[in-house]
């Protein structure tokens, strides 16, 4: 995947929340001002998904942007991101929503930008934003050649581990598992210190469709990365499909195994912030840059990486893609201002300051950057050789599909479900 018209990377620099190259984004060349409205002043809302009580990088870029631009008031709206997807849809369609509004690409999510301007929800953005779009994902970004969502990121979603916890928690000489039977005896090591392998969000849709999309990346998309095409073209479906039976019996067998945090099925995200950073937990199934956040929060010899799930007998293999966009509601009445800020977002120095903040690789140019002793390390090989897909959720054709995954997931947690139950339920919520 490449970037056109936007690469620039210094290879001596700092980068600094990952100690890897500082990294310059070919960008405007000054700062974007909203033109002063009659009473000179500048104001709109911006709405943005958070996973826990760290500062986003949204709010400290917001707040950036008006210390750098007095005369503009940004009124910002963390939402939970359990509820993210259902919230703004539920504003959009209210027509209290804001003027900027954080979305995903594609429509397998219910933040989902084609679905979003699909429903006449979101304004078409100009050339900046359409200049950052990756080659080859054009589809999940644009409707009729017309630009709905700004990205911002390259996202590995697989599973971020602090070896530094496991010291912690009295586990000598521990090495990420390769194989299956590898990940058990770490999980068995992990449970006997009183603590787990994995902390997971298990109450949390998003965070348990996240686990089961890692995991798929091995049994369902390493062997078949056609496989979405494939459903679209009902040659198969979940519920005939070996490789995601293999997922969900997986993530049964973790849950069996002692894998996660005690009472798992029913914690939040802060299950995964508290056992990450206060040491309870090695790792969790999170997007990459939620490491940096919570890192903050961690000692420094928490030590965090980026690591794929183990492979069952294959190769191994990660899910990668921009996950995050920037969009501006069709209904606001500060689109100027809101058009401005997406603008100054786009420059040199707020990519550079979003990458330090989130942690997430940039989109334009992470294959040519140098990631030693960063938290990507592991994972260098894998992007270099190109063995990763897109999250599935981003092409499926609508947030229900995700939905049935993620709350399809929650009820195996809780024995309350079967994976033919949840499989069927993926199929019913493909075909609406």
């Amino acid at each position: 995947m490449t970037q056109h018209r936007r690469t620039r990377v210094l290879r001596n620099g700092i980068f600094a929340a990952t100690a890897a190259g500082a990294l310059i984004l070919a960008g405007c060349s000054s700062s974007a001002t909203p033109e002063e409205s009659d009473g000179g002043e500048q104001a709109f809302s911006f709405t943005f998904a958070t996973s826990n009580n760290l500062e986003s990088p949204y709010q400290t870029l917001a707040d950036l942007y008006m210390e750098e631009n007095p005369d503009v008031t940004i009124t910002t709206n963390p939402t939970p991101n359990d509820k993210y997807g259902e919230t703004i849809r539920t504003q959009l369609q209210a027509g209290n929503a804001s003027d900027v509004i954080q979305t995903t690409p594609g429509s397998g999510d219910a933040r989902g930008l084609i679905g979003l301007a699909d429903a006449g929800f979101l304004e078409p953005l100009g050339d900046t934003a359409a200049s950052l779009v990756p080659e080859g994902s054009e589809s999940l970004f644009e409707i009729d050649g017309k630009v709905y969502g700004q990205p911002l990121d390259f996202t590995i979603g697989s599973v971020v581990a602090s070896f530094g916890n496991a010291g912690r928690m009295g586990i000598t000489d521990f090495a990420w598992p390769e194989s299956m039977d590898d990940l058990y005896a770490a999980c068995d090591a992990a449970a006997a210190t009183g603590g787990s392998l994995f902390a997971l969000a298990g109450a949390a849709p998003p965070n348990t469709g996240l686990m089961a999309q890692a995991i798929s990346a091995t049994r369902v998309y390493a062997q078949d990365p056609d496989w979405n095409q494939q459903r679209l073209d009902g040659d198969t479906t979940f519920a005939d499909s070996d490789g995601w039976k293999d997922t969900l019996q997986t993530i049964i067998d973790l849950n069996d195994g002692g894998c996660f945090q005690a009472g798992s099925e029913g914690g939040g995200f802060d299950a995964i912030t508290n056992g990450l950073s206060g040491g309870t937990s090695i790792g969790g199934f999170i997007p990459s840059g939620a490491a940096i956040e919570i890192a903050k929060a961690a000692p420094p010899e928490a030590a965090f990486a980026v690591e794929p799930f183990p492979a069952d007998g294959g190769a191994p293999y990660i899910m990668a893609s921009s996950n995050y966009t920037l969009s501006i509601n069709a209904a606001s009445k500060a689109k100027d201002a809101s058009a401005a800020f997406l603008e100054w977002m786009a420059e040199d120095a707020q990519q550079q300051k979003y990458y330090e903040l989130s942690g997430e690789l940039p989109v334009s140019a992470y294959k040519d950057m140098d990631l030693t002793g960063t938290i990507y390390e592991p994972v260098v090989d894998l992007l270099a050789s190109g063995s990763y897909t897109s999250l599935p959720s981003n092409v499926w054709p609508n947030p229900s599909v995700y939905d049935a995954l993620g709350v399809g997931v929650q009820g195996l947690l809780t024995g309350q479900k079967t994976i033919d139950q949840v499989l069927t339920e993926m199929d019913t919520a493909w075909d609406q």
